[in-house]
């Protein structure tokens, strides 16, 4: 008898510069390829993976040697990603200037994300800020 397995999580630990991204963004689309509706989170989840991880890229206070870790896993139909970093420096969601290039990062997390926080990494270095999102309807 066949049995639904739930999948599993998924990490990766990047090196901490922008041209990380893309290879981040690739392994989230090899990971939602696997799963039976991942093409419902793709839009979503590689925007906000992106920002994410350029956030942890460009406001860490870590260490270069410190690798940005990634994860993501489905939770009762919702995908979640994670970004960790060693960094102390807690992100906040601010107003951006309409002339400001720059800030909008967590505003949009705000806004496309069901959920997000951040949270102190349990082996005590740095923290990781985490999303939760919800499958896209069809249409």
């Amino acid at each position: 008898m066949l049995t639904a397995r739930r999948p599993r999580m998924f990490v990766a630990r990047l090196d901490p510069c922008a041209e990380s991204t893309p290879l981040a963004r690739y392994l989230l689309r090899a990971y939602l390829s696997g799963l039976p509706s991942g093409d419902r989170y793709r839009d979503t989840a590689e925007l906000l993976l992106c920002e994410l991880f350029a956030n942890a890229v460009q406001h860490s206070d870590a260490p270069d040697d410190r690798h940005i870790e990634i994860r993501f896993t489905l939770v009762n139909s919702r995908l979640r990603l994670e970004v960790h970093d060693a960094s102390s420096g807690q992100p906040s969601l601010r107003t951006a200037s309409p002339d400001d290039e720059h800030g909008r990062g967590l505003f949009l997390v705000n806004e496309l994300a069901e959920r997000w926080g951040c949270a102190s990494r349990p082996c005590g270095i740095g923290k990781f800020v985490w999303v939760l999102i919800a499958p896209a309807t069809i249409a």
